[in-house]
């Protein structure tokens, strides 16, 4: 059974380009269609390229934004290794890469994994969707506005960093200072085998005061309890407390969703902390209309959320405003700012309530 679709087309336009990244367009059977061709897998593409392109997303209707992707640059199908790393990501694939893991001993970091001995409270905001990560920083940044902020992109949604826009342009202008890629993800300021490796790597190397922790661009939902990509955040949450951190988890929330299951607190998120956490976080709610807090607290009634995890109430509006003045496109799920207000709340009041940890003034 064929698994994957594929097509030849000609590279006709190059339309954005960034360190390892290129949007190109294609002539394909007589249209021009949008690609994504990555660099470390395969090559640099030039105008009037054949490229090999994998189409099944885009036949399939998923969340890839209409993109094909270049399998190979048939104008240019050799590529060599360069540089130091034996750490394979994609491994037993065609595409599997080789990177420099921060753990590896040609990195140069072994001694501060082997004498690590606790994160110290260091916070670790948890996300599941990545339209929250630039709400997330720059909510933060209200707060502590000089503080170093780590990004560890878990391997349930995008596996190339590059993929993400709202990515590079936080690290471009500084918001983000510092990006792990863990488990198969890749392209980060850092690789790493897994998320524990990388929490220790963004305190002890990156010198982060505080961390994002989350999926990148794509997210898999089934409908089912178990069958979404973010549960591996709960592994998340028991990464941080066993290493010391103070993991902040910020649950996905929405009145607008036409899915029952995400209404109020996401079935997700609620599946995570009452059934997938093995100890304890900051669940940050946003203070919200009477009727949707309401809502919310009888979910929190219902999973039983207190018993494990504290539950903190916080202003998010004071971050929602910061946002409608900024100069980013924020969506979630295809709805924006006003649209999905009280999504947007609940983020912008984890950010606030982290950096509140952060400057000592928070639950301690």
């Amino acid at each position: 059974m064929e698994r994957i679709e594929s097509k030849i087309g000609k590279v006709k336009n190059i339309l954005m380009q960034r360190e390892g990244f290129s949007e190109i367009e294609v002539a394909l059977e007589g249209r021009l269609e949008k690609a994504i061709n990555y660099e470390d897998l395969t090559g640099k593409i030039d105008l009037g390229d054949r490229v090999l392109l994998n189409t099944t997303g885009v036949k399939l209707g998923l969340g890839t934004g209409g993109y094909h992707f270049v399998e190979t640059n048939l104008s240019h199908p050799l590529t060599s290794l360069a540089g130091k790393g034996h750490i394979m990501k994609l491994n037993y694939t065609p595409q599997q890469i080789k990177v420099l893991s921060v753990e590896e001993e040609a990195a140069g970091f072994q001694e501060v994994f082997n004498n690590f001995h606790s994160l110290e409270g260091l916070p670790v905001m948890i996300f599941s969707l990545h339209s929250a990560l630039a709400p997330l920083v720059l909510s933060y940044k209200l707060i502590q506005p000089q503080a170093r902020l780590a990004y560890i992109m878990t391997d349930g949604g995008a596996l190339p960093a590059a993929f993400s826009h709202t990515l590079a342009r936080l690290k471009e202008e500084g918001w983000i200072k510092t990006v792990l890629t863990s488990g198969h993800t890749f392209g980060g300021d850092y690789e790493a085998v897994n998320i524990y490796s990388a929490l220790i790597a963004a305190k002890e190397i990156a010198g982060a005061d505080a961390v994002l922790m989350g999926l990148g661009p794509g997210h898999v939902g089934t409908g089912t309890k178990w069958g979404f990509s973010a549960i591996q955040l709960g592994e998340g949450v028991n990464a941080v407390n066993i290493l010391g951190g103070r993991p902040i988890f910020c649950p996905r929330i929405s009145f607008l969703d036409p899915r029952l299951r995400h209404q109020g607190i996401s079935h997700q998120s609620l599946t995570i902390l009452s059934q997938v956490t093995l100890s304890p976080a900051l669940v940050v709610l946003p203070h919200l209309p009477e009727e949707q807090e309401k809502m919310i607290k009888q979910q929190i009634e219902a999973y039983k959320i207190e018993e494990k995890h504290s539950v903190i109430w916080e202003h998010g509006k004071m971050g929602w405003e910061h946002l409608q003045e900024t100069s980013y496109s924020f969506q979630t799920m295809g709805r924006g700012l006003s649209e999905d207000q009280a999504y947007f709340l609940g983020i912008c009041a984890g950010g606030i309530y982290a950096a509140k940890i952060a400057e000592g003034k928070g639950f301690n």
